[in-house]
């Protein structure tokens, strides 16, 4: 007779790793002993600090939220959601519980007993490299709490960076504190005082590692009267040490912390203990060369309930951005994940402002986001850009349909308002009548801005044609592209203008190359680095992707990118305009960082000779690229 409920139970596994690795007859018998936990809203699956059940566990409807307990606070360290694996402390280290495991609402959760499944853990690789990578997820959490309860956040992969953490290597103190066996502890107490580190490394006369004391072993075995202060350091160390070669990464280093419990690792030049010591690497390592936690940021923005809440969300953000630029983490991946994280903010937005209106948007709409945002590059919050497209309407139901979107967008507007971005001084927003039109509406103006430039109309079309879907039917999004496309394949004179605004940006350096800054206004002797730096690689990225008919690549590195696989015999331009503008995007972030502001606007007297000159040198790509554009789109004849 069939057991329809382990085949259900079957059904669901499959589509998640690992068990989509399995066997499906392995699968079947593993589903047949899996028991079904009804739990209700606010109740324990388990409890911090209690002992491992013998089963681990997968949500499969609702959403448990994983948190870590300090006297009476309660922090949340992620969220599982349907598919998500939790409880994994059983099959790896088999020890109490280390965090707490919580229905964030009403849910349906299997318990796999771990007894039935470890074969497979030791038979298929792939089951236990997911399984490592998921516990080491959760786990990093353990090192992200400081004595007093401040959490810490960390840094873990999401889709935009899979394994971010493989692109970082791990930062360890490179000459470590080091003494002999039949030293004292009251003098290696003193030397760790004086050095102000948290342990000592005991050497034999080859410098290789015996044993290792840390401020546990001092507290644990001094201060308690285990052993006198005048006994030789080797009664008191552990040993053996846990050793591993400089290419240690990550992930190895955060599994082999909590399995082998100890805080610290020795490594060594060939990652054994018969080899010389070269370094010592700390838990408190491990948490520096996390950042902050982008999975976990994203899935808390998709249960905040209060727009109020996210602006909590995108302060996280920034510490983050700053994390991966003292990291050096390579620009375009900083820029994914900001993007990724900036567009989750803004759809909640979206989400939230629609339950907020009387009844539901009357047809399809999409909402799109421009300028640097639309471009996935907007690292700092600037002010906003967006439009909506809606649905075509008979003309007697325009007016309506369209202040329905427009009351819409003042809350999207207020929303993003509350969480950090400001209102547009142009009013360039969905709020704006001009900028809330139905889909024909949009292809006509596009239109008009292509066939019948004006100087308007090529500067808005520098704005708008820069657009991402971000919400609502893709296919207006798409229809609007197509728009664009057409226009341009019609011929170049509208390319030619857009290029005769890009060669009249002002220029960055005088004649005697002097940095020109702003004669007048409330931002007087400052350098505009946007309009004359970053403008002109922007604006010419946009221009020569559009003349090859390039679709789907709005943001600037990934264009030069294209264009350098394009156009073989100006790759070293094309090369060198994408490294300037690295350097100009992170120099921006870093000054809008350390002012909090936009770092748009940069004061000279505060920036180091080298900071000048680093600066200087991303400026002959941008004359480079405006003498392209002078030649191709013969512009000469258009000034």
């Amino acid at each position: 007779m069939k057991n329809t409920i382990a085949e259900r139970i079957q059904d669901f596994l499959k589509q998640f790793p690992p068990f989509d690795s399995l066997q499906a007859e392995d699968l079947l018998l593993i589903s047949s002993q899996i028991k079904v936990l009804y739990v209700q809203k606010g109740e324990y699956v388990f409890k911090q600090e209690n002992p491992c059940n013998d089963e681990f566990y997968i949500v499969r409807e609702g959403a448990v939220g994983l948190y870590r307990n300090f006297d009476t606070d309660q922090s949340l360290v992620d969220i599982c959601d349907a598919g998500d694996l939790f409880g994994l402390r059983v099959i790896i280290i088999k020890k109490e519980y280390r965090m707490s495991a919580i229905a964030d609402e009403e849910s349906i959760v299997y318990a796999i007993p771990t007894q039935v499944f470890e074969p497979f853990i030791e038979e298929n690789k792939e089951v236990n490299k997911f399984l490592l990578e998921t516990f080491a997820a959760h786990a990093r959490n353990y090192f992200t709490e400081t004595d007093k309860g401040q959490r810490i956040d960390n840094t873990i992969s999401i889709e935009v960076a899979k394994d971010l953490s493989t692109l970082r290597s791990i930062s360890y103190l490179k000459k470590p504190i080091t003494c002999l066996p039949k030293d004292t502890v009251r003098d290696i107490a003193e030397r760790m005082t004086s050095k102000k580190v948290s342990c000592i490394v005991i050497v034999d006369k080859d410098k290789c590692s015996v044993g290792i004391i840390t401020d546990r072993d001092l507290r644990t075995k001094i201060a308690t009267g285990m052993f006198a202060v005048t006994s030789s350091v080797d009664q008191i160390m552990t040993f053996p040490v846990i050793t591993y070669p400089k290419t240690i990464t990550v992930a190895e280093a955060q599994i082999a912390l909590i399995k082998q419990d100890v805080s610290h690792l020795c490594i060594t030049k060939d990652g054994t203990q018969n080899s010389k010591l070269i370094g010592i690497l700390s838990d408190h390592d491990l948490l520096v060369s996390f950042g902050n936690n982008p999975s976990v940021l994203i899935k808390e923005i998709k249960r905040i309930k209060k727009v109020q809440e996210l602006r909590y969300i995108r302060k996280q953000v920034e510490k983050l951005l700053k994390t991966y630029l003292e990291q050096d983490i390579p620009t375009i991946h900083i820029i994914n994940i900001i993007s990724e994280i900036n567009d989750a903010l803004t759809i909640r937005i979206i989400e939230l402002a629609i339950k907020k209106m009387i009844y539901p948007p009357p047809v399809s709409f999409c909402f799109l986001v421009l300028g640097s945002q639309g471009r996935r590059e907007q690292l700092l919050l600037t002010d906003q850009d967006n439009a909506f497209i809606f649905e075509d309407v008979e003309e007697e139901y325009y007016e309506s349909t369209q202040h329905y979107f427009i009351e819409l967008a003042n809350e999207i507007t207020k929303g993003l308002h509350t969480i950090g971005y400001e209102y547009c001084p142009a009013e360039m927003m969905a709020s704006n009548p001009r900028w809330c039109m139905s889909l024909s509406k949009w292809e006509m103006q596009f239109k008009d801005w292509m066939t019948t430039p004006t100087e308007e109309g090529t500067l808005l079309s520098s704005i708008f044609f820069d657009f991402q879907y971000i919400y609502g039917n893709v296919s207006m999004a798409d229809k609007l592209s197509k728009v664009v496309f057409e226009g341009v394949n019609k011929g170049n004179r509208f390319l030619a203008l857009l290029g005769v605004s890009a060669i009249q940006k002002p220029s960055p350096l005088g004649f005697f190359k002097q940095f020109l800054v702003e004669q007048n206004g409330e931002h007087k002797d400052t350098f505009d680095i946007k309009t004359r730096a970053m403008m002109v690689l922007i604006d010419a990225a946009r221009i020569l992707v559009l003349y090859h008919n390039v679709k789907g690549v709005n943001n600037t590195l990934l264009r030069y990118d294209k264009l350098a696989e394009i156009e073989p015999n100006n790759r070293e331009l094309f090369e060198s305009c994408a490294k300037a503008f690295r350097v100009l995007i992170k120099f921006r972030t870093r000054q809008g960082l350390l002012h909090h502001n936009s770092g748009r606007f940069i004061k000279l007297n505060t920036l180091s000779k080298n900071d000048k000159l680093r600066l200087k040198r991303c400026f002959r790509p941008v004359r480079d690229i405006q003498e392209l554009l002078r030649v191709r789109f013969q512009l000469k004849n258009l000034i």
